[in-house]
């Protein structure tokens, strides 16, 4: 009996080990942690600005979206000069800034959160994945950014 109850518990833990890689295996596939990148506010410009590289080609322009306050505000391609992502060598060259005028907001605190688009199934599906951290910001009254 005990004998049995060790190979039941054996196979337990392959049975656990085995649909964990699978759960991992499909996750890494669909979600794939290879976008890096960052963005900030601008208060000069009403911007928010950055870059994005991919890991997979840094060559390529990675298409990002702008989310302010949970709402999607735009899409556009990181093609901007970014020198300073070259010299951190993050990437084969400085194409891969991206920045977002963003008109209209109401004085108070806002959030912005920059997401690189991953297509996958030959872009029949797109996930995304969020660059950096929320992006925090002020406008006043008069328009102005804080």
């Amino acid at each position: 009996m005990k004998k049995l109850i060790n190979v039941l518990i054996a196979k337990s833990i392959l049975d656990t080990l085995l649909v964990g890689t699978i759960a991992v295996g499909a996750y890494m596939n669909a979600f794939p942690p290879h976008f890096h990148g960052w963005g900030e506010a601008v208060a000069a410009s009403n911007t928010i600005a950055g870059w994005v590289v991919t890991d997979d080609d840094p060559w390529r322009r990675v298409e990002v979206q702008l989310f302010v306050d949970g709402k999607y505000t735009a899409t556009q391609v990181a093609h901007h000069s970014r020198p300073d992502v070259v010299a951190a060598g993050w990437s084969k060259d400085e194409w891969h800034g991206y920045n977002f005028v963003v008109c209209g907001l109401s004085a108070g605190m806002h959030e912005a959160r920059v997401y690189a688009l991953h297509p996958s199934r030959n872009g029949a599906r797109y996930s995304l994945q969020m660059l950096g951290d929320p992006i925090r910001f002020e406008v006043k009254a008069d328009g102005s950014w804080k």
